[in-house]
């Protein structure tokens, strides 16, 4: 069984937002299952929310378990999204797989390339530069 994400209230507020704006794009069955890990989310308050759940704007290590494989990137926003920097859309299979979830969890996932096991190796909410 996978873990319960945990979101603060107004990334679940702007992330609902989103999902009301996406319904028609190209990205609808994403927005169809973040909505779906927002309906089963658990809602905290910004200031008590722990340093270690990946949100938006959130530096993530990710790893493949199956293909030991680590990666980092950072979630954003879909008007943010840069590839050369790692910037991956909220919307992206990877990022809704793994948005509100912390370091240590272990989730299974469906991505275009398949079901894949990936662990949340490190999550750091302080580097980015908030612009």
């Amino acid at each position: 069984m996978k873990p319960t994400p945990i979101f603060c209230k107004t990334d679940y507020q702007l992330l609902r937002e989103l999902i009301l704006k996406s319904k028609n794009e190209t990205n609808a069955k994403e927005a169809a299952l973040l909505s779906q890990e927002l309906d089963r989310a658990i809602i905290s308050k910004e200031n008590i929310l722990d340093s270690s759940i990946i949100r938006i704007n959130s530096y993530v290590t990710i790893e493949d378990v199956k293909a030991n494989k680590q990666m980092k990137i950072q979630i954003v926003l879909p008007s943010a999204v840069n590839v050369s920097e790692r910037k991956i859309s909220i919307l992206a299979p990877l990022s809704v797989a793994i948005i509100g979830f912390k370091e240590n969890d272990q989730i299974d996932w469906e991505l275009p390339a398949g079901i894949k096991t990936l662990r949340i190796i490190a999550v750091d909410n302080y580097t980015s530069d908030n612009s």
